[in-house]
């Protein structure tokens, strides 16, 4: 009832109402029935209502207030001294209207003791709203010393010295202990389950958000590792670059001195021993292609030690996707300068990327593949349109945006993404021409 948020009060409302029902019921059954009359049965009919209210925010005391209510009646009713009007000493409870007046014997059923309606159904409300927001040792034990409390009214002190039929034609009173002990039991066991229920689905979606938490965050470490691990491509082949010229270089100068020998056989063993570490550190993060469905490559490129891909190949990307399915044109505009390997490394990812989800999620759609080249960098914009038919199921871990946001990130750049109007999605990076985003362009330009 409280989920719709306008209804939230709803609840509290509808309790509250029965709590004065109760309230003026039990009133009159204790005032009348129990012939407790002025103050005792008003205030202890007055006490059962107030407990279901109190139940809403304090079930414990409201369950001590209902239980005190009942019993003090109850026993007060069993005390009561036979005045004129009221039922012989043969009878522990008088009846309303019936019982041995003026010495007039009365017959027929007498009210319900030591639970009387009202009570019963009082004191049921609070043992579920206890339930409801306590542990289920603590529900266990309220409803453990409602037992006992009842099997002490009823058994030991109504039932040995107050029998259920008249001794001299009085009214007999109705046992209700049992009857009222299981309608609390049930109740009980019925918050229980509730209360269980609802703490089962609580850790479920605690745990789904954590699981989803943790898949985005083993995505974001693989995605960094996998970069770290084409960087080191990269690196490497500078490395060796350097390595190589140092050793070359003695043979193009004529007659080279010894300093400038030992100069160049230094930097020799520095790139030597620079490019050992470095496959030391990050060789571990080498591994197998994972499987790509659709051929193009999405996530790791070609095998461990083959060149990393750069623009080049873009045209055989492009045509990859096209064999696949779907319609794909290209647009580049703007003067070709030199990128560093890593920004034209990370350009290609993402290209690949976003043409595998395009495969993914829009089968059939037209896609455009846009490349600008400005002096701060380069960018890119993939869009694809609507999907030309629904989509099968999926695979892969589907986090494929955080690693293109964890490549721009690590190139200082930006990336945007978003659905377009026409039901498409829209992938848009800026990366800086040398990897680093110059800080003075940063803080005078916003998108090129």
């Amino acid at each position: 009832m409280s989920r719709p948020r306008r209804l939230r009060r709803l609840p509290h409302v509808v309790v509250c109402l029965i709590a004065f029902g109760l309230g003026l019921a039990a009133m009159d059954e204790l005032s009348g029935g129990y012939r407790l009359g002025f103050p005792l049965g008003t205030v202890s009919g007055f006490a059962l209502g107030a407990a279901v209210a109190l139940a809403l925010w304090r079930p414990i005391p409201a369950w001590w207030l209902s239980l005190g209510a009942a019993v003090v009646a109850a026993a007060a009713a069993v005390r009561a001294d036979p005045v004129a009007g009221f039922p012989g000493p043969d009878f522990p409870l008088s009846g309303s209207g019936s019982g041995p007046v003026a010495g007039f014997p009365g017959s027929g059923p007498g009210p319900d003791w030591p639970w009387s309606g009202p009570a019963i159904t009082a004191q049921a409300v609070v043992l579920f709203l206890l339930a409801l927001r306590t542990p289920t040792r603590v529900a266990v034990g309220a409803l453990s010393l409602t037992g006992l409390a009842t099997y002490g009214l009823e058994g030991l002190a109504g039932g040995p010295s107050y029998p259920r039929s008249g001794l001299h034609g009085g009214t007999s009173y109705h046992p209700t202990g049992a009857t009222a002990v299981i309608v609390f039991a049930v109740v009980v066991l019925l918050g229980t389950a509730l209360r269980d229920r609802r703490e089962a689905r609580s850790q479920l979606v605690e745990q789904a958000s954590l699981t989803e938490e943790e898949r985005a965050r083993r995505t974001v470490l693989e995605e960094r590792s996998r970069i770290a691990r084409e960087l080191h491509d990269v690196v490497a082949h500078h490395m060796s670059v350097i390595s190589i010229q140092a050793q070359v270089a003695p043979h193009l100068v004529e007659n080279p001195t010894d300093e400038l020998r030992e100069n160049l056989h230094g930097i020799r063993q520095n790139a030597l021993e620079a490019l050992t570490e470095l496959r030391r550190v990050l060789g571990v993060l080498r591994s197998e292609n994972p499987e790509d469905p659709y051929g193009l490559g999405a996530g790791a490129g070609a095998a461990p030690d083959a060149p990393q891909p750069t623009l080049d190949r873009l045209d055989a990307l492009v045509e990859n996707t096209r064999a696949a399915g779907l319609e794909v044109t290209t647009e580049i505009a703007g003067e070709q300068l030199p990128l560093a390997p890593g920004v034209e490394l990370s350009a290609y990812r993402i290209i690949q990327e976003a043409l595998s989800n395009a495969l993914r999620h829009a089968p059939g759609s037209a896609v455009k593949v846009e490349l600008w080249h400005f002096r701060r960098g380069l960018q890119v914009r993939v869009v694809n349109s609507r999907p030309a038919f629904p989509a099968p199921p999926s695979p892969g871990a589907g986090h494929g945006l955080l690693g293109m946001r964890e490549r721009v990130a690590m190139l200082g750049g930006t990336l945007v993404t978003s659905e377009t109007s026409c039901g498409g999605f829209a992938v848009a990076a800026f990366l800086p021409g040398n990897g680093v985003e110059p800080i003075d362009d940063v803080t005078r330009t916003t998108t090129p």
